[in-house]
């Protein structure tokens, strides 16, 4: 028998990679059993950003989901594991190092053993905090390197970031291949390269189907010294998602390693209870496209991970876009035609950008900057007008050095603009913080949990936890909910099987017998279109008159469509009614896509009234205060 090679199951993963939310608590109590009586797995990928993110946006307690989750799996002497994203932790922006500290202790007392940090730069200064925050908790420390394919992105490039790493106290590597873009030979070179350095440290593979590389990856890397291999299981697998288990497993056992068997009975039910799952709810975010493969995805190199809200940014900004060609007597877009386009840009902007590794969050900015070049360049106006202040934050140094050269034009922009480049420790501007939320949560009369759960959760998540607490969050959901049903039974469509299909695209199913115990399986999604469910409802903010008629004063438009918001960050003051402000100002910001595009005033004088309060959804042209 050959080599020993180990599974790990991605059940958050291959949900968060096909679309925007994943089970509920009592979901994932329902499977776990079946998960254990599989039989096949030595790792079970538990919590981390978008898993607590999602138990708050449906008004659950992220700590006791935590707890609930990983027990089954514990008792059954599985190890668990996590995804943290060194310096911005399990969110999406920088978090102080009190906080980062906090959740390691916290996550393994909740019985997380193996903390997989990556920094989406791969600037190791943020993963070395990460792995010595994580083995003072008591975790595992695994250090995951972000794998693009560039011209940037070498074998020896990956080999002593690597050596880095482990020299540092990395007690795992993690060759996290988020886009699926790694050349099978290529990763296999950097493995042995690895390997021969060091003979025993443990490595994962982490990688996405999309461009159809990553069966032949698995079998690369394996050959080169893998021990572990993440993968996923249908009716999730594939797609923008994972590689299949039992694919996984016949290729590598005919390949003569020593992988485990797979009980297929219990593997029959979690597949049911998964079909189940989308069935109940969750169905209406997965977009039927994001289960297909797509070789065009080898270019732009985004990863699996945010295709899913990709396609959602898409379809809302081509709705916005195509009300403005209409407005403008221009050809409309297609949902195809835009999609190619931003593909394209995303090629343009990447090297300009520095070539960052497109994994969360600066896959989000590489995209989210081409995105906005593509609108713009379809309005007649400039590249570049639209860097919302997390991308400058990137391209500034604040969250770890670039691994390429900046284009010249953004460095004369950010002269233009007086920006600052940054070339200390990323932490650095990130003072401790814990203390405040202490205080919030005193004078609020909030318990600081078990092991100071709760207390880390706000700190993590301020303002999540606290639509949690107030009961917002479930009534929003509820809300999403209750309005996509009602649409569907506007248009007479009966409730789909997978993400709102319409009928006729329904998924053909069959009936399995397995040992004696018959089995619903979905085989095939047809070919009808597909109507968007998860696109946002018409903005809560009134239309407004955006001329100065009515005499309030100059009106600020809203450059684009969005939330608005006041202040970027808790704690900070948000601008007053009655201020003085000057053109340049910033009045708020409006958050599209996970970055915050701040809005200035256009003129000086006083400001008298804003249109808009803080958390509505607003469209483009949408008045938001009025200067006199």
């Amino acid at each position: 028998m050959g080599r020993k090679i180990k599974f790990s199951l991605l059940y958050r993963d291959m949900w968060q990679s096909s679309g925007k939310y994943v089970p509920r608590l009592d979901q994932l109590e329902k499977v776990a059993p079946h998960i254990v009586d599989m039989g096949c797995f030595a790792r079970v990928e538990t919590n981390g950003g978008g898993f607590e993110q999602i138990n708050l946006l449906f008004g659950e307690n992220p700590n006791k989901a935590v707890r609930a989750w990983t027990k089954p799996l514990k008792d059954a002497g599985i190890e668990t594991h996590m995804l943290e994203r060194a310096l911005n932790g399990i969110r999406m922006t920088p978090v102080p190092a009190d906080v980062r500290k906090l959740m390691y202790k916290v996550k393994k007392k909740q019985g997380t053993d193996i903390a997989r940090s990556f920094c989406g730069l791969n600037d190791s200064r943020n993963i070395l905090d990460s792995i010595k925050y994580a083995k003072e908790g008591g975790m595992v420390a695994q250090a995951a390197m972000s794998i693009s394919y560039s011209e940037v992105h070498t074998v020896k490039y990956y080999v002593d970031l690597a050596d880095e790493l482990i020299k540092g106290g990395a007690e795992e590597i993690c060759l996290k291949d988020m886009a699926g873009v790694a050349r099978p030979a290529w990763l296999g070179q950097i493995v042995k390269e690895i390997r021969k350095k060091h003979k025993d440290i443990p490595m994962t593979y982490h990688g996405h189907a999309g461009p159809g590389f990553q069966v032949a990856t698995i079998l690369e890397v394996c050959r080169a010294g893998v021990d572990y291999v993440d993968v996923a299981m249908e009716p999730l697998s594939w797609g923008t998602g994972h590689a299949d288990l039992l694919t996984v497993q016949a290729m590598l056992k005919d390949a003569g390693f020593d992988v485990p068997e797979v009980n297929m009975k219990a593997y029959m039910k979690v597949r049911s209870l998964t079909q189940e799952f989308i069935d109940d709810f969750l169905g209406y975010f997965i977009n039927p496209k994001n289960r297909l493969m797509n070789s065009l995805l080898i270019g732009p190199g985004l990863p699996g991970g945010m295709m899913g809200s990709m396609m959602a940014d898409l379809e809302k900004n081509l709705v916005s876009l195509n009300k403005w060609k209409k407005k403008n007597s221009k050809p409309e877009l297609s949902l195809d035609e835009l999609l190619i386009k931003l593909f394209d840009e995303v090629q343009y902007v990447w090297p300009r950008l520095g070539y960052p590794p497109l994994v969360t969050p600066f896959s989000q900015y590489v995209k989210n900057i081409a995105l906005m070049n593509v609108v713009q360049v379809e309005k007649g106006k400039e590249r570049w007008s639209m860097i919302a202040d997390n991308i400058w934050d990137m391209i500034l140094g604040k969250s770890g050095k670039l691994p390429g050269k900046l284009d010249p034009i953004l460095l004369k922009k950010a002269e233009e603009e007086g920006r600052e480049f940054y070339t200390g420790h990323p932490q650095d501007p990130y003072p401790d913080a814990l203390d405040s939320f202490r205080k919030e949560m005193d004078e609020n009369g909030w318990d600081y949990g078990q092991d100071d759960e709760e207390l880390f959760e706000l700190a993590m998540h301020p303002e999540q936890y606290r639509n949690y607490k107030s009961g917002k969050a479930k009534e929003n959901f509820n809300n999403e909910i209750a309005e996509i049903e009602a649409k569907e039974k506007e248009a007479d469509q009966p409730k789909a099987s997978t993400s709102g299909l319409p009928e006729g695209a329904t998924p053909s199913h069959m009936n399995i017998d397995v040992n004696g115990e018959q089995f619903k399986v979905t085989v095939s999604y047809g070919d009808a279109t597909v109507q968007n469910t998860t696109e946002q409802q018409s903005s809560s903010v009134p239309a407004t008159d955006n001329s100065n008629s009515n005499g309030e004063g100059e009106p600020l438009i809203s450059p684009l469509e969005g939330t608005f918001y006041l202040t970027k960050e808790p704690g900070e003051k948000p601008i007053e009614v009655g201020t003085q402000v000057k053109a340049g100002d910033i009045a708020g910001y409006v958050e599209a896509m996970k970055t915050y595009n701040a809005v200035r005033f256009d003129s000086s004088g006083t400001l008298v009234k804003f249109a808009v309060n803080n958390g509505d959804d607003i469209e483009e042209d949408d008045v938001i205060a009025y200067v006199k």
